[in-house]
């Protein structure tokens, strides 16, 4: 075990699995030997409101919450809410996007309006590498199901941490019902290739 502090940002809406997400970052630090704590913050998750959750490992955690610009990693299962969050991410933090959008009803009524791309890019400007966006939905309806576009994301994590695939796997297997053992190992390895196809590119363009 690394004694490396690692802080997770989790957002999304109700749901979208943002918790079932939360709690399988938390045990991938418990198997991983590191001391973890967790905090969830719930807005109006049966109505489509805010989810939030703060994950964090290290050798000694002393606190779950997590400090604005202190987030090596932010998962944002959708991008309003990855944007609302976007100041808690350190500048050599990750942002991992869905790239996927839910209007809200202070949008629909014509009171609000959502933010552009323009918008996001400025939020994100100052960190070194820019957001990556996942098209989670998509990846997860081609394993089967739109519904596990939240360990969608999990395996685009994956891909950047030094933690083998097969205690992702694991945990993952524990932490759903058995019926849904196999679409939601299907739907982490099609994240985690994704997303590890992106950092090579990424890597080849930097040279």
């Amino acid at each position: 075990m690394t004694a490396l502090t690692r802080s997770f940002l989790l957002a999304g809406v109700g749901g979208q699995g943002t918790l079932l997400a939360s709690d399988v970052v938390a045990l991938v630090g418990v198997e991983l030997g590191c001391d973890v704590k967790k905090s969830e913050v719930h807005g109006m998750a049966q109505r489509g409101g805010s989810v939030t959750s703060h994950v964090r490992w290290g050798e000694h955690v002393y606190s779950p919450l997590i400090t604005p610009g202190g987030a090596d990693f932010m998962i944002g299962f959708e991008r309003l809410e990855a944007l609302r969050h976007a100041s808690m991410l350190s500048v050599g933090g990750r942002a991992l996007i869905n790239d996927y959008r839910v209007i809200p009803v202070s949008v629909t009524t014509g009171a609000g309006t959502y933010p552009t791309e323009e918008d996001e890019a400025r939020a994100y400007a100052a960190l070194k590498s820019p957001p990556t966006y996942v098209p989670a939905i998509e990846i997860a309806s081609a394993v089967g199901s739109a519904r596990v576009n939240n360990v969608v994301m999990l395996g685009a994590l994956s891909a950047f941490l030094d933690v083998p695939e097969e205690v992702w796997l694991r945990v993952i297997s524990r932490r759903v019902p058995e019926r849904f053992i196999s679409i939601n190992q299907r739907a982490f390895s099609s994240g985690r290739l994704h997303a590890l196809t992106h950092l090579r590119s990424e890597e080849k363009d930097a040279r």
